[in-house]
């Protein structure tokens, strides 16, 4: 989208701000408004407590890996449990705080994009609580490779638009949200999903996301009665890596690893550009265009990623590495099978890496994984790939 004003608020460094139309650009200072009114407000902190307890079900527990620890050896590995929470994946804590949101201003009608259709399951859930108008936009690949997902979009009562421009992927499918926002601002509020976008999204998306810090760092402190040494979690857009971070951003003696698929390793090969209206680190083409990437894991397919995350690699607060899709692969059936946990793709990224790292560590370092999603959505996909194996 054609970059027509820059809002120079936002920033994180040298990233984020607001690169949108002007009439746009009028769209996200009333919701950043409202943001800015309503996040400290007690009754929205009240309401929306009530559906993270009531609703998501949380706190959702820090579970100690016992087996995985015990046959990988070194560091202990905790499992921050998001893949517990209502739809399976940490998107709905975000989905239900910017909900409560447009709710407050009057908006009846959502869209939101998706990749792996975790966001677009809590986007719809969300609007079926409230009885909100719901119009999904996925890539038509993604439409195929996670076609439960669809199902569950549309039995909650959602529009799932495929989207079959360009690679068909979660990229394309931000494009025609924000196309859809650009004609219909007046009535619509775009339901982000990822820590991306220009102002105030990141920011936003952080605030509702952050309960998962909050959590785990009281929950380490209970349970072990010290910080770790490292949180672990993956990073496509970026949503639930910065969540897992955010409480523990100022403990300089806590690393932070966000493990990306080396398929599309934005963090670890990207430059500074501008994509969807804000400033990060992106994979470019030789055109100076965002570069197509792949993933086993769907919510990880983009070429950009959070402005803050830009900011924390730039500054070396945070570090960033890759794991392959085999590597995944592999992470996905080692915990199930030690665990009788099944996670998503996405997280499988993170425990790969975990594991990798945990031998390297002795028994009184402490590694927390953010286990962002249940694999029951990868399922299907993972049978076919170790087939076709």
């Amino acid at each position: 989208m054609t970059s027509l004003s820059t809002d120079k608020k936002g920033y994180f460094g040298e990233f984020g701000g607001s690169f949108i139309p002007e009439d746009l650009q009028v769209v996200m200072d009333q919701l950043e408004e409202q943001f800015l009114r309503y996040k400290d407000d007690p009754e929205f902190q009240e309401e929306f407590k009530f559906y993270l307890k009531q609703y998501i079900g949380r706190e959702n527990p820090l579970t100690y890996a016992e087996n995985l620890t015990r046959k990988i050896g070194g560091a202990k590995i905790y499992l921050k449990r998001e893949d517990l929470n209502h739809t399976g994946a940490h998107k709905i804590n975000n989905a239900i705080g910017q909900i409560l949101l447009a709710k407050r201003m009057g908006v009846k009608r959502i869209i939101a994009e998706t990749g792996a259709g975790q966001h677009g399951v809590a986007t719809a859930t969300a609007c079926a609580m409230f009885d909100m108008e719901c119009i999904i936009y996925m890539g038509k690949l993604d439409t195929e490779r996670q076609a439960l997902n669809v199902f569950r979009m549309e039995l909650l009562g959602a529009k799932v638009v495929p989207v079959e421009k360009g690679q068909g992927r979660l990229k394309d499918a931000v494009d025609e949200a924000l196309g859809d926002l650009v004609q219909n601002y007046k009535n619509t509020f775009y339901l982000l999903g990822s820590a991306v976008g220009p102002h105030p999204y990141p920011t936003m998306v952080k605030h509702f996301q952050s309960i998962i810090s909050e959590e785990s760092k009281r929950q380490i402190l209970e349970q072990e009665g010290k910080l770790p040494t490292a949180v672990i979690a993956c990073a496509g857009g970026g949503s639930n890596a910065i969540g897992a971070f955010a409480h523990y951003i100022d403990e300089k003696d806590v690393r932070l690893i966000g493990v990306e698929p080396k398929e599309a390793p934005t963090l670890t090969e990207g430059v500074p550009a501008v994509i969807h209206g804000f400033k990060c680190l992106t994979l470019l083409d030789e055109k100076g265009e965002p570069q197509p990437t792949y993933s086993i894991a769907a919510g990880l397919d983009y070429p950009g990623v959070g402005p803050e995350h830009s900011h924390l690699k730039v500054s070396g607060r945070a570090e960033y590495v890759t794991a392959t899709g085999q590597e995944a692969l592999e992470a996905f059936q080692t915990l199930s099978k030690t665990e009788g946990i099944i996670p998503a793709l996405e997280s499988s990224h993170a425990v790969a890496h975990a594991i990798k790292l945990a031998k390297e560590l002795t028994k009184d370092d402490i590694l927390i994984v953010n286990l962002s999603g249940r694999g029951d959505k990868d399922v299907e996909q993972v049978f076919h790939m170790l087939k076709k194996n």
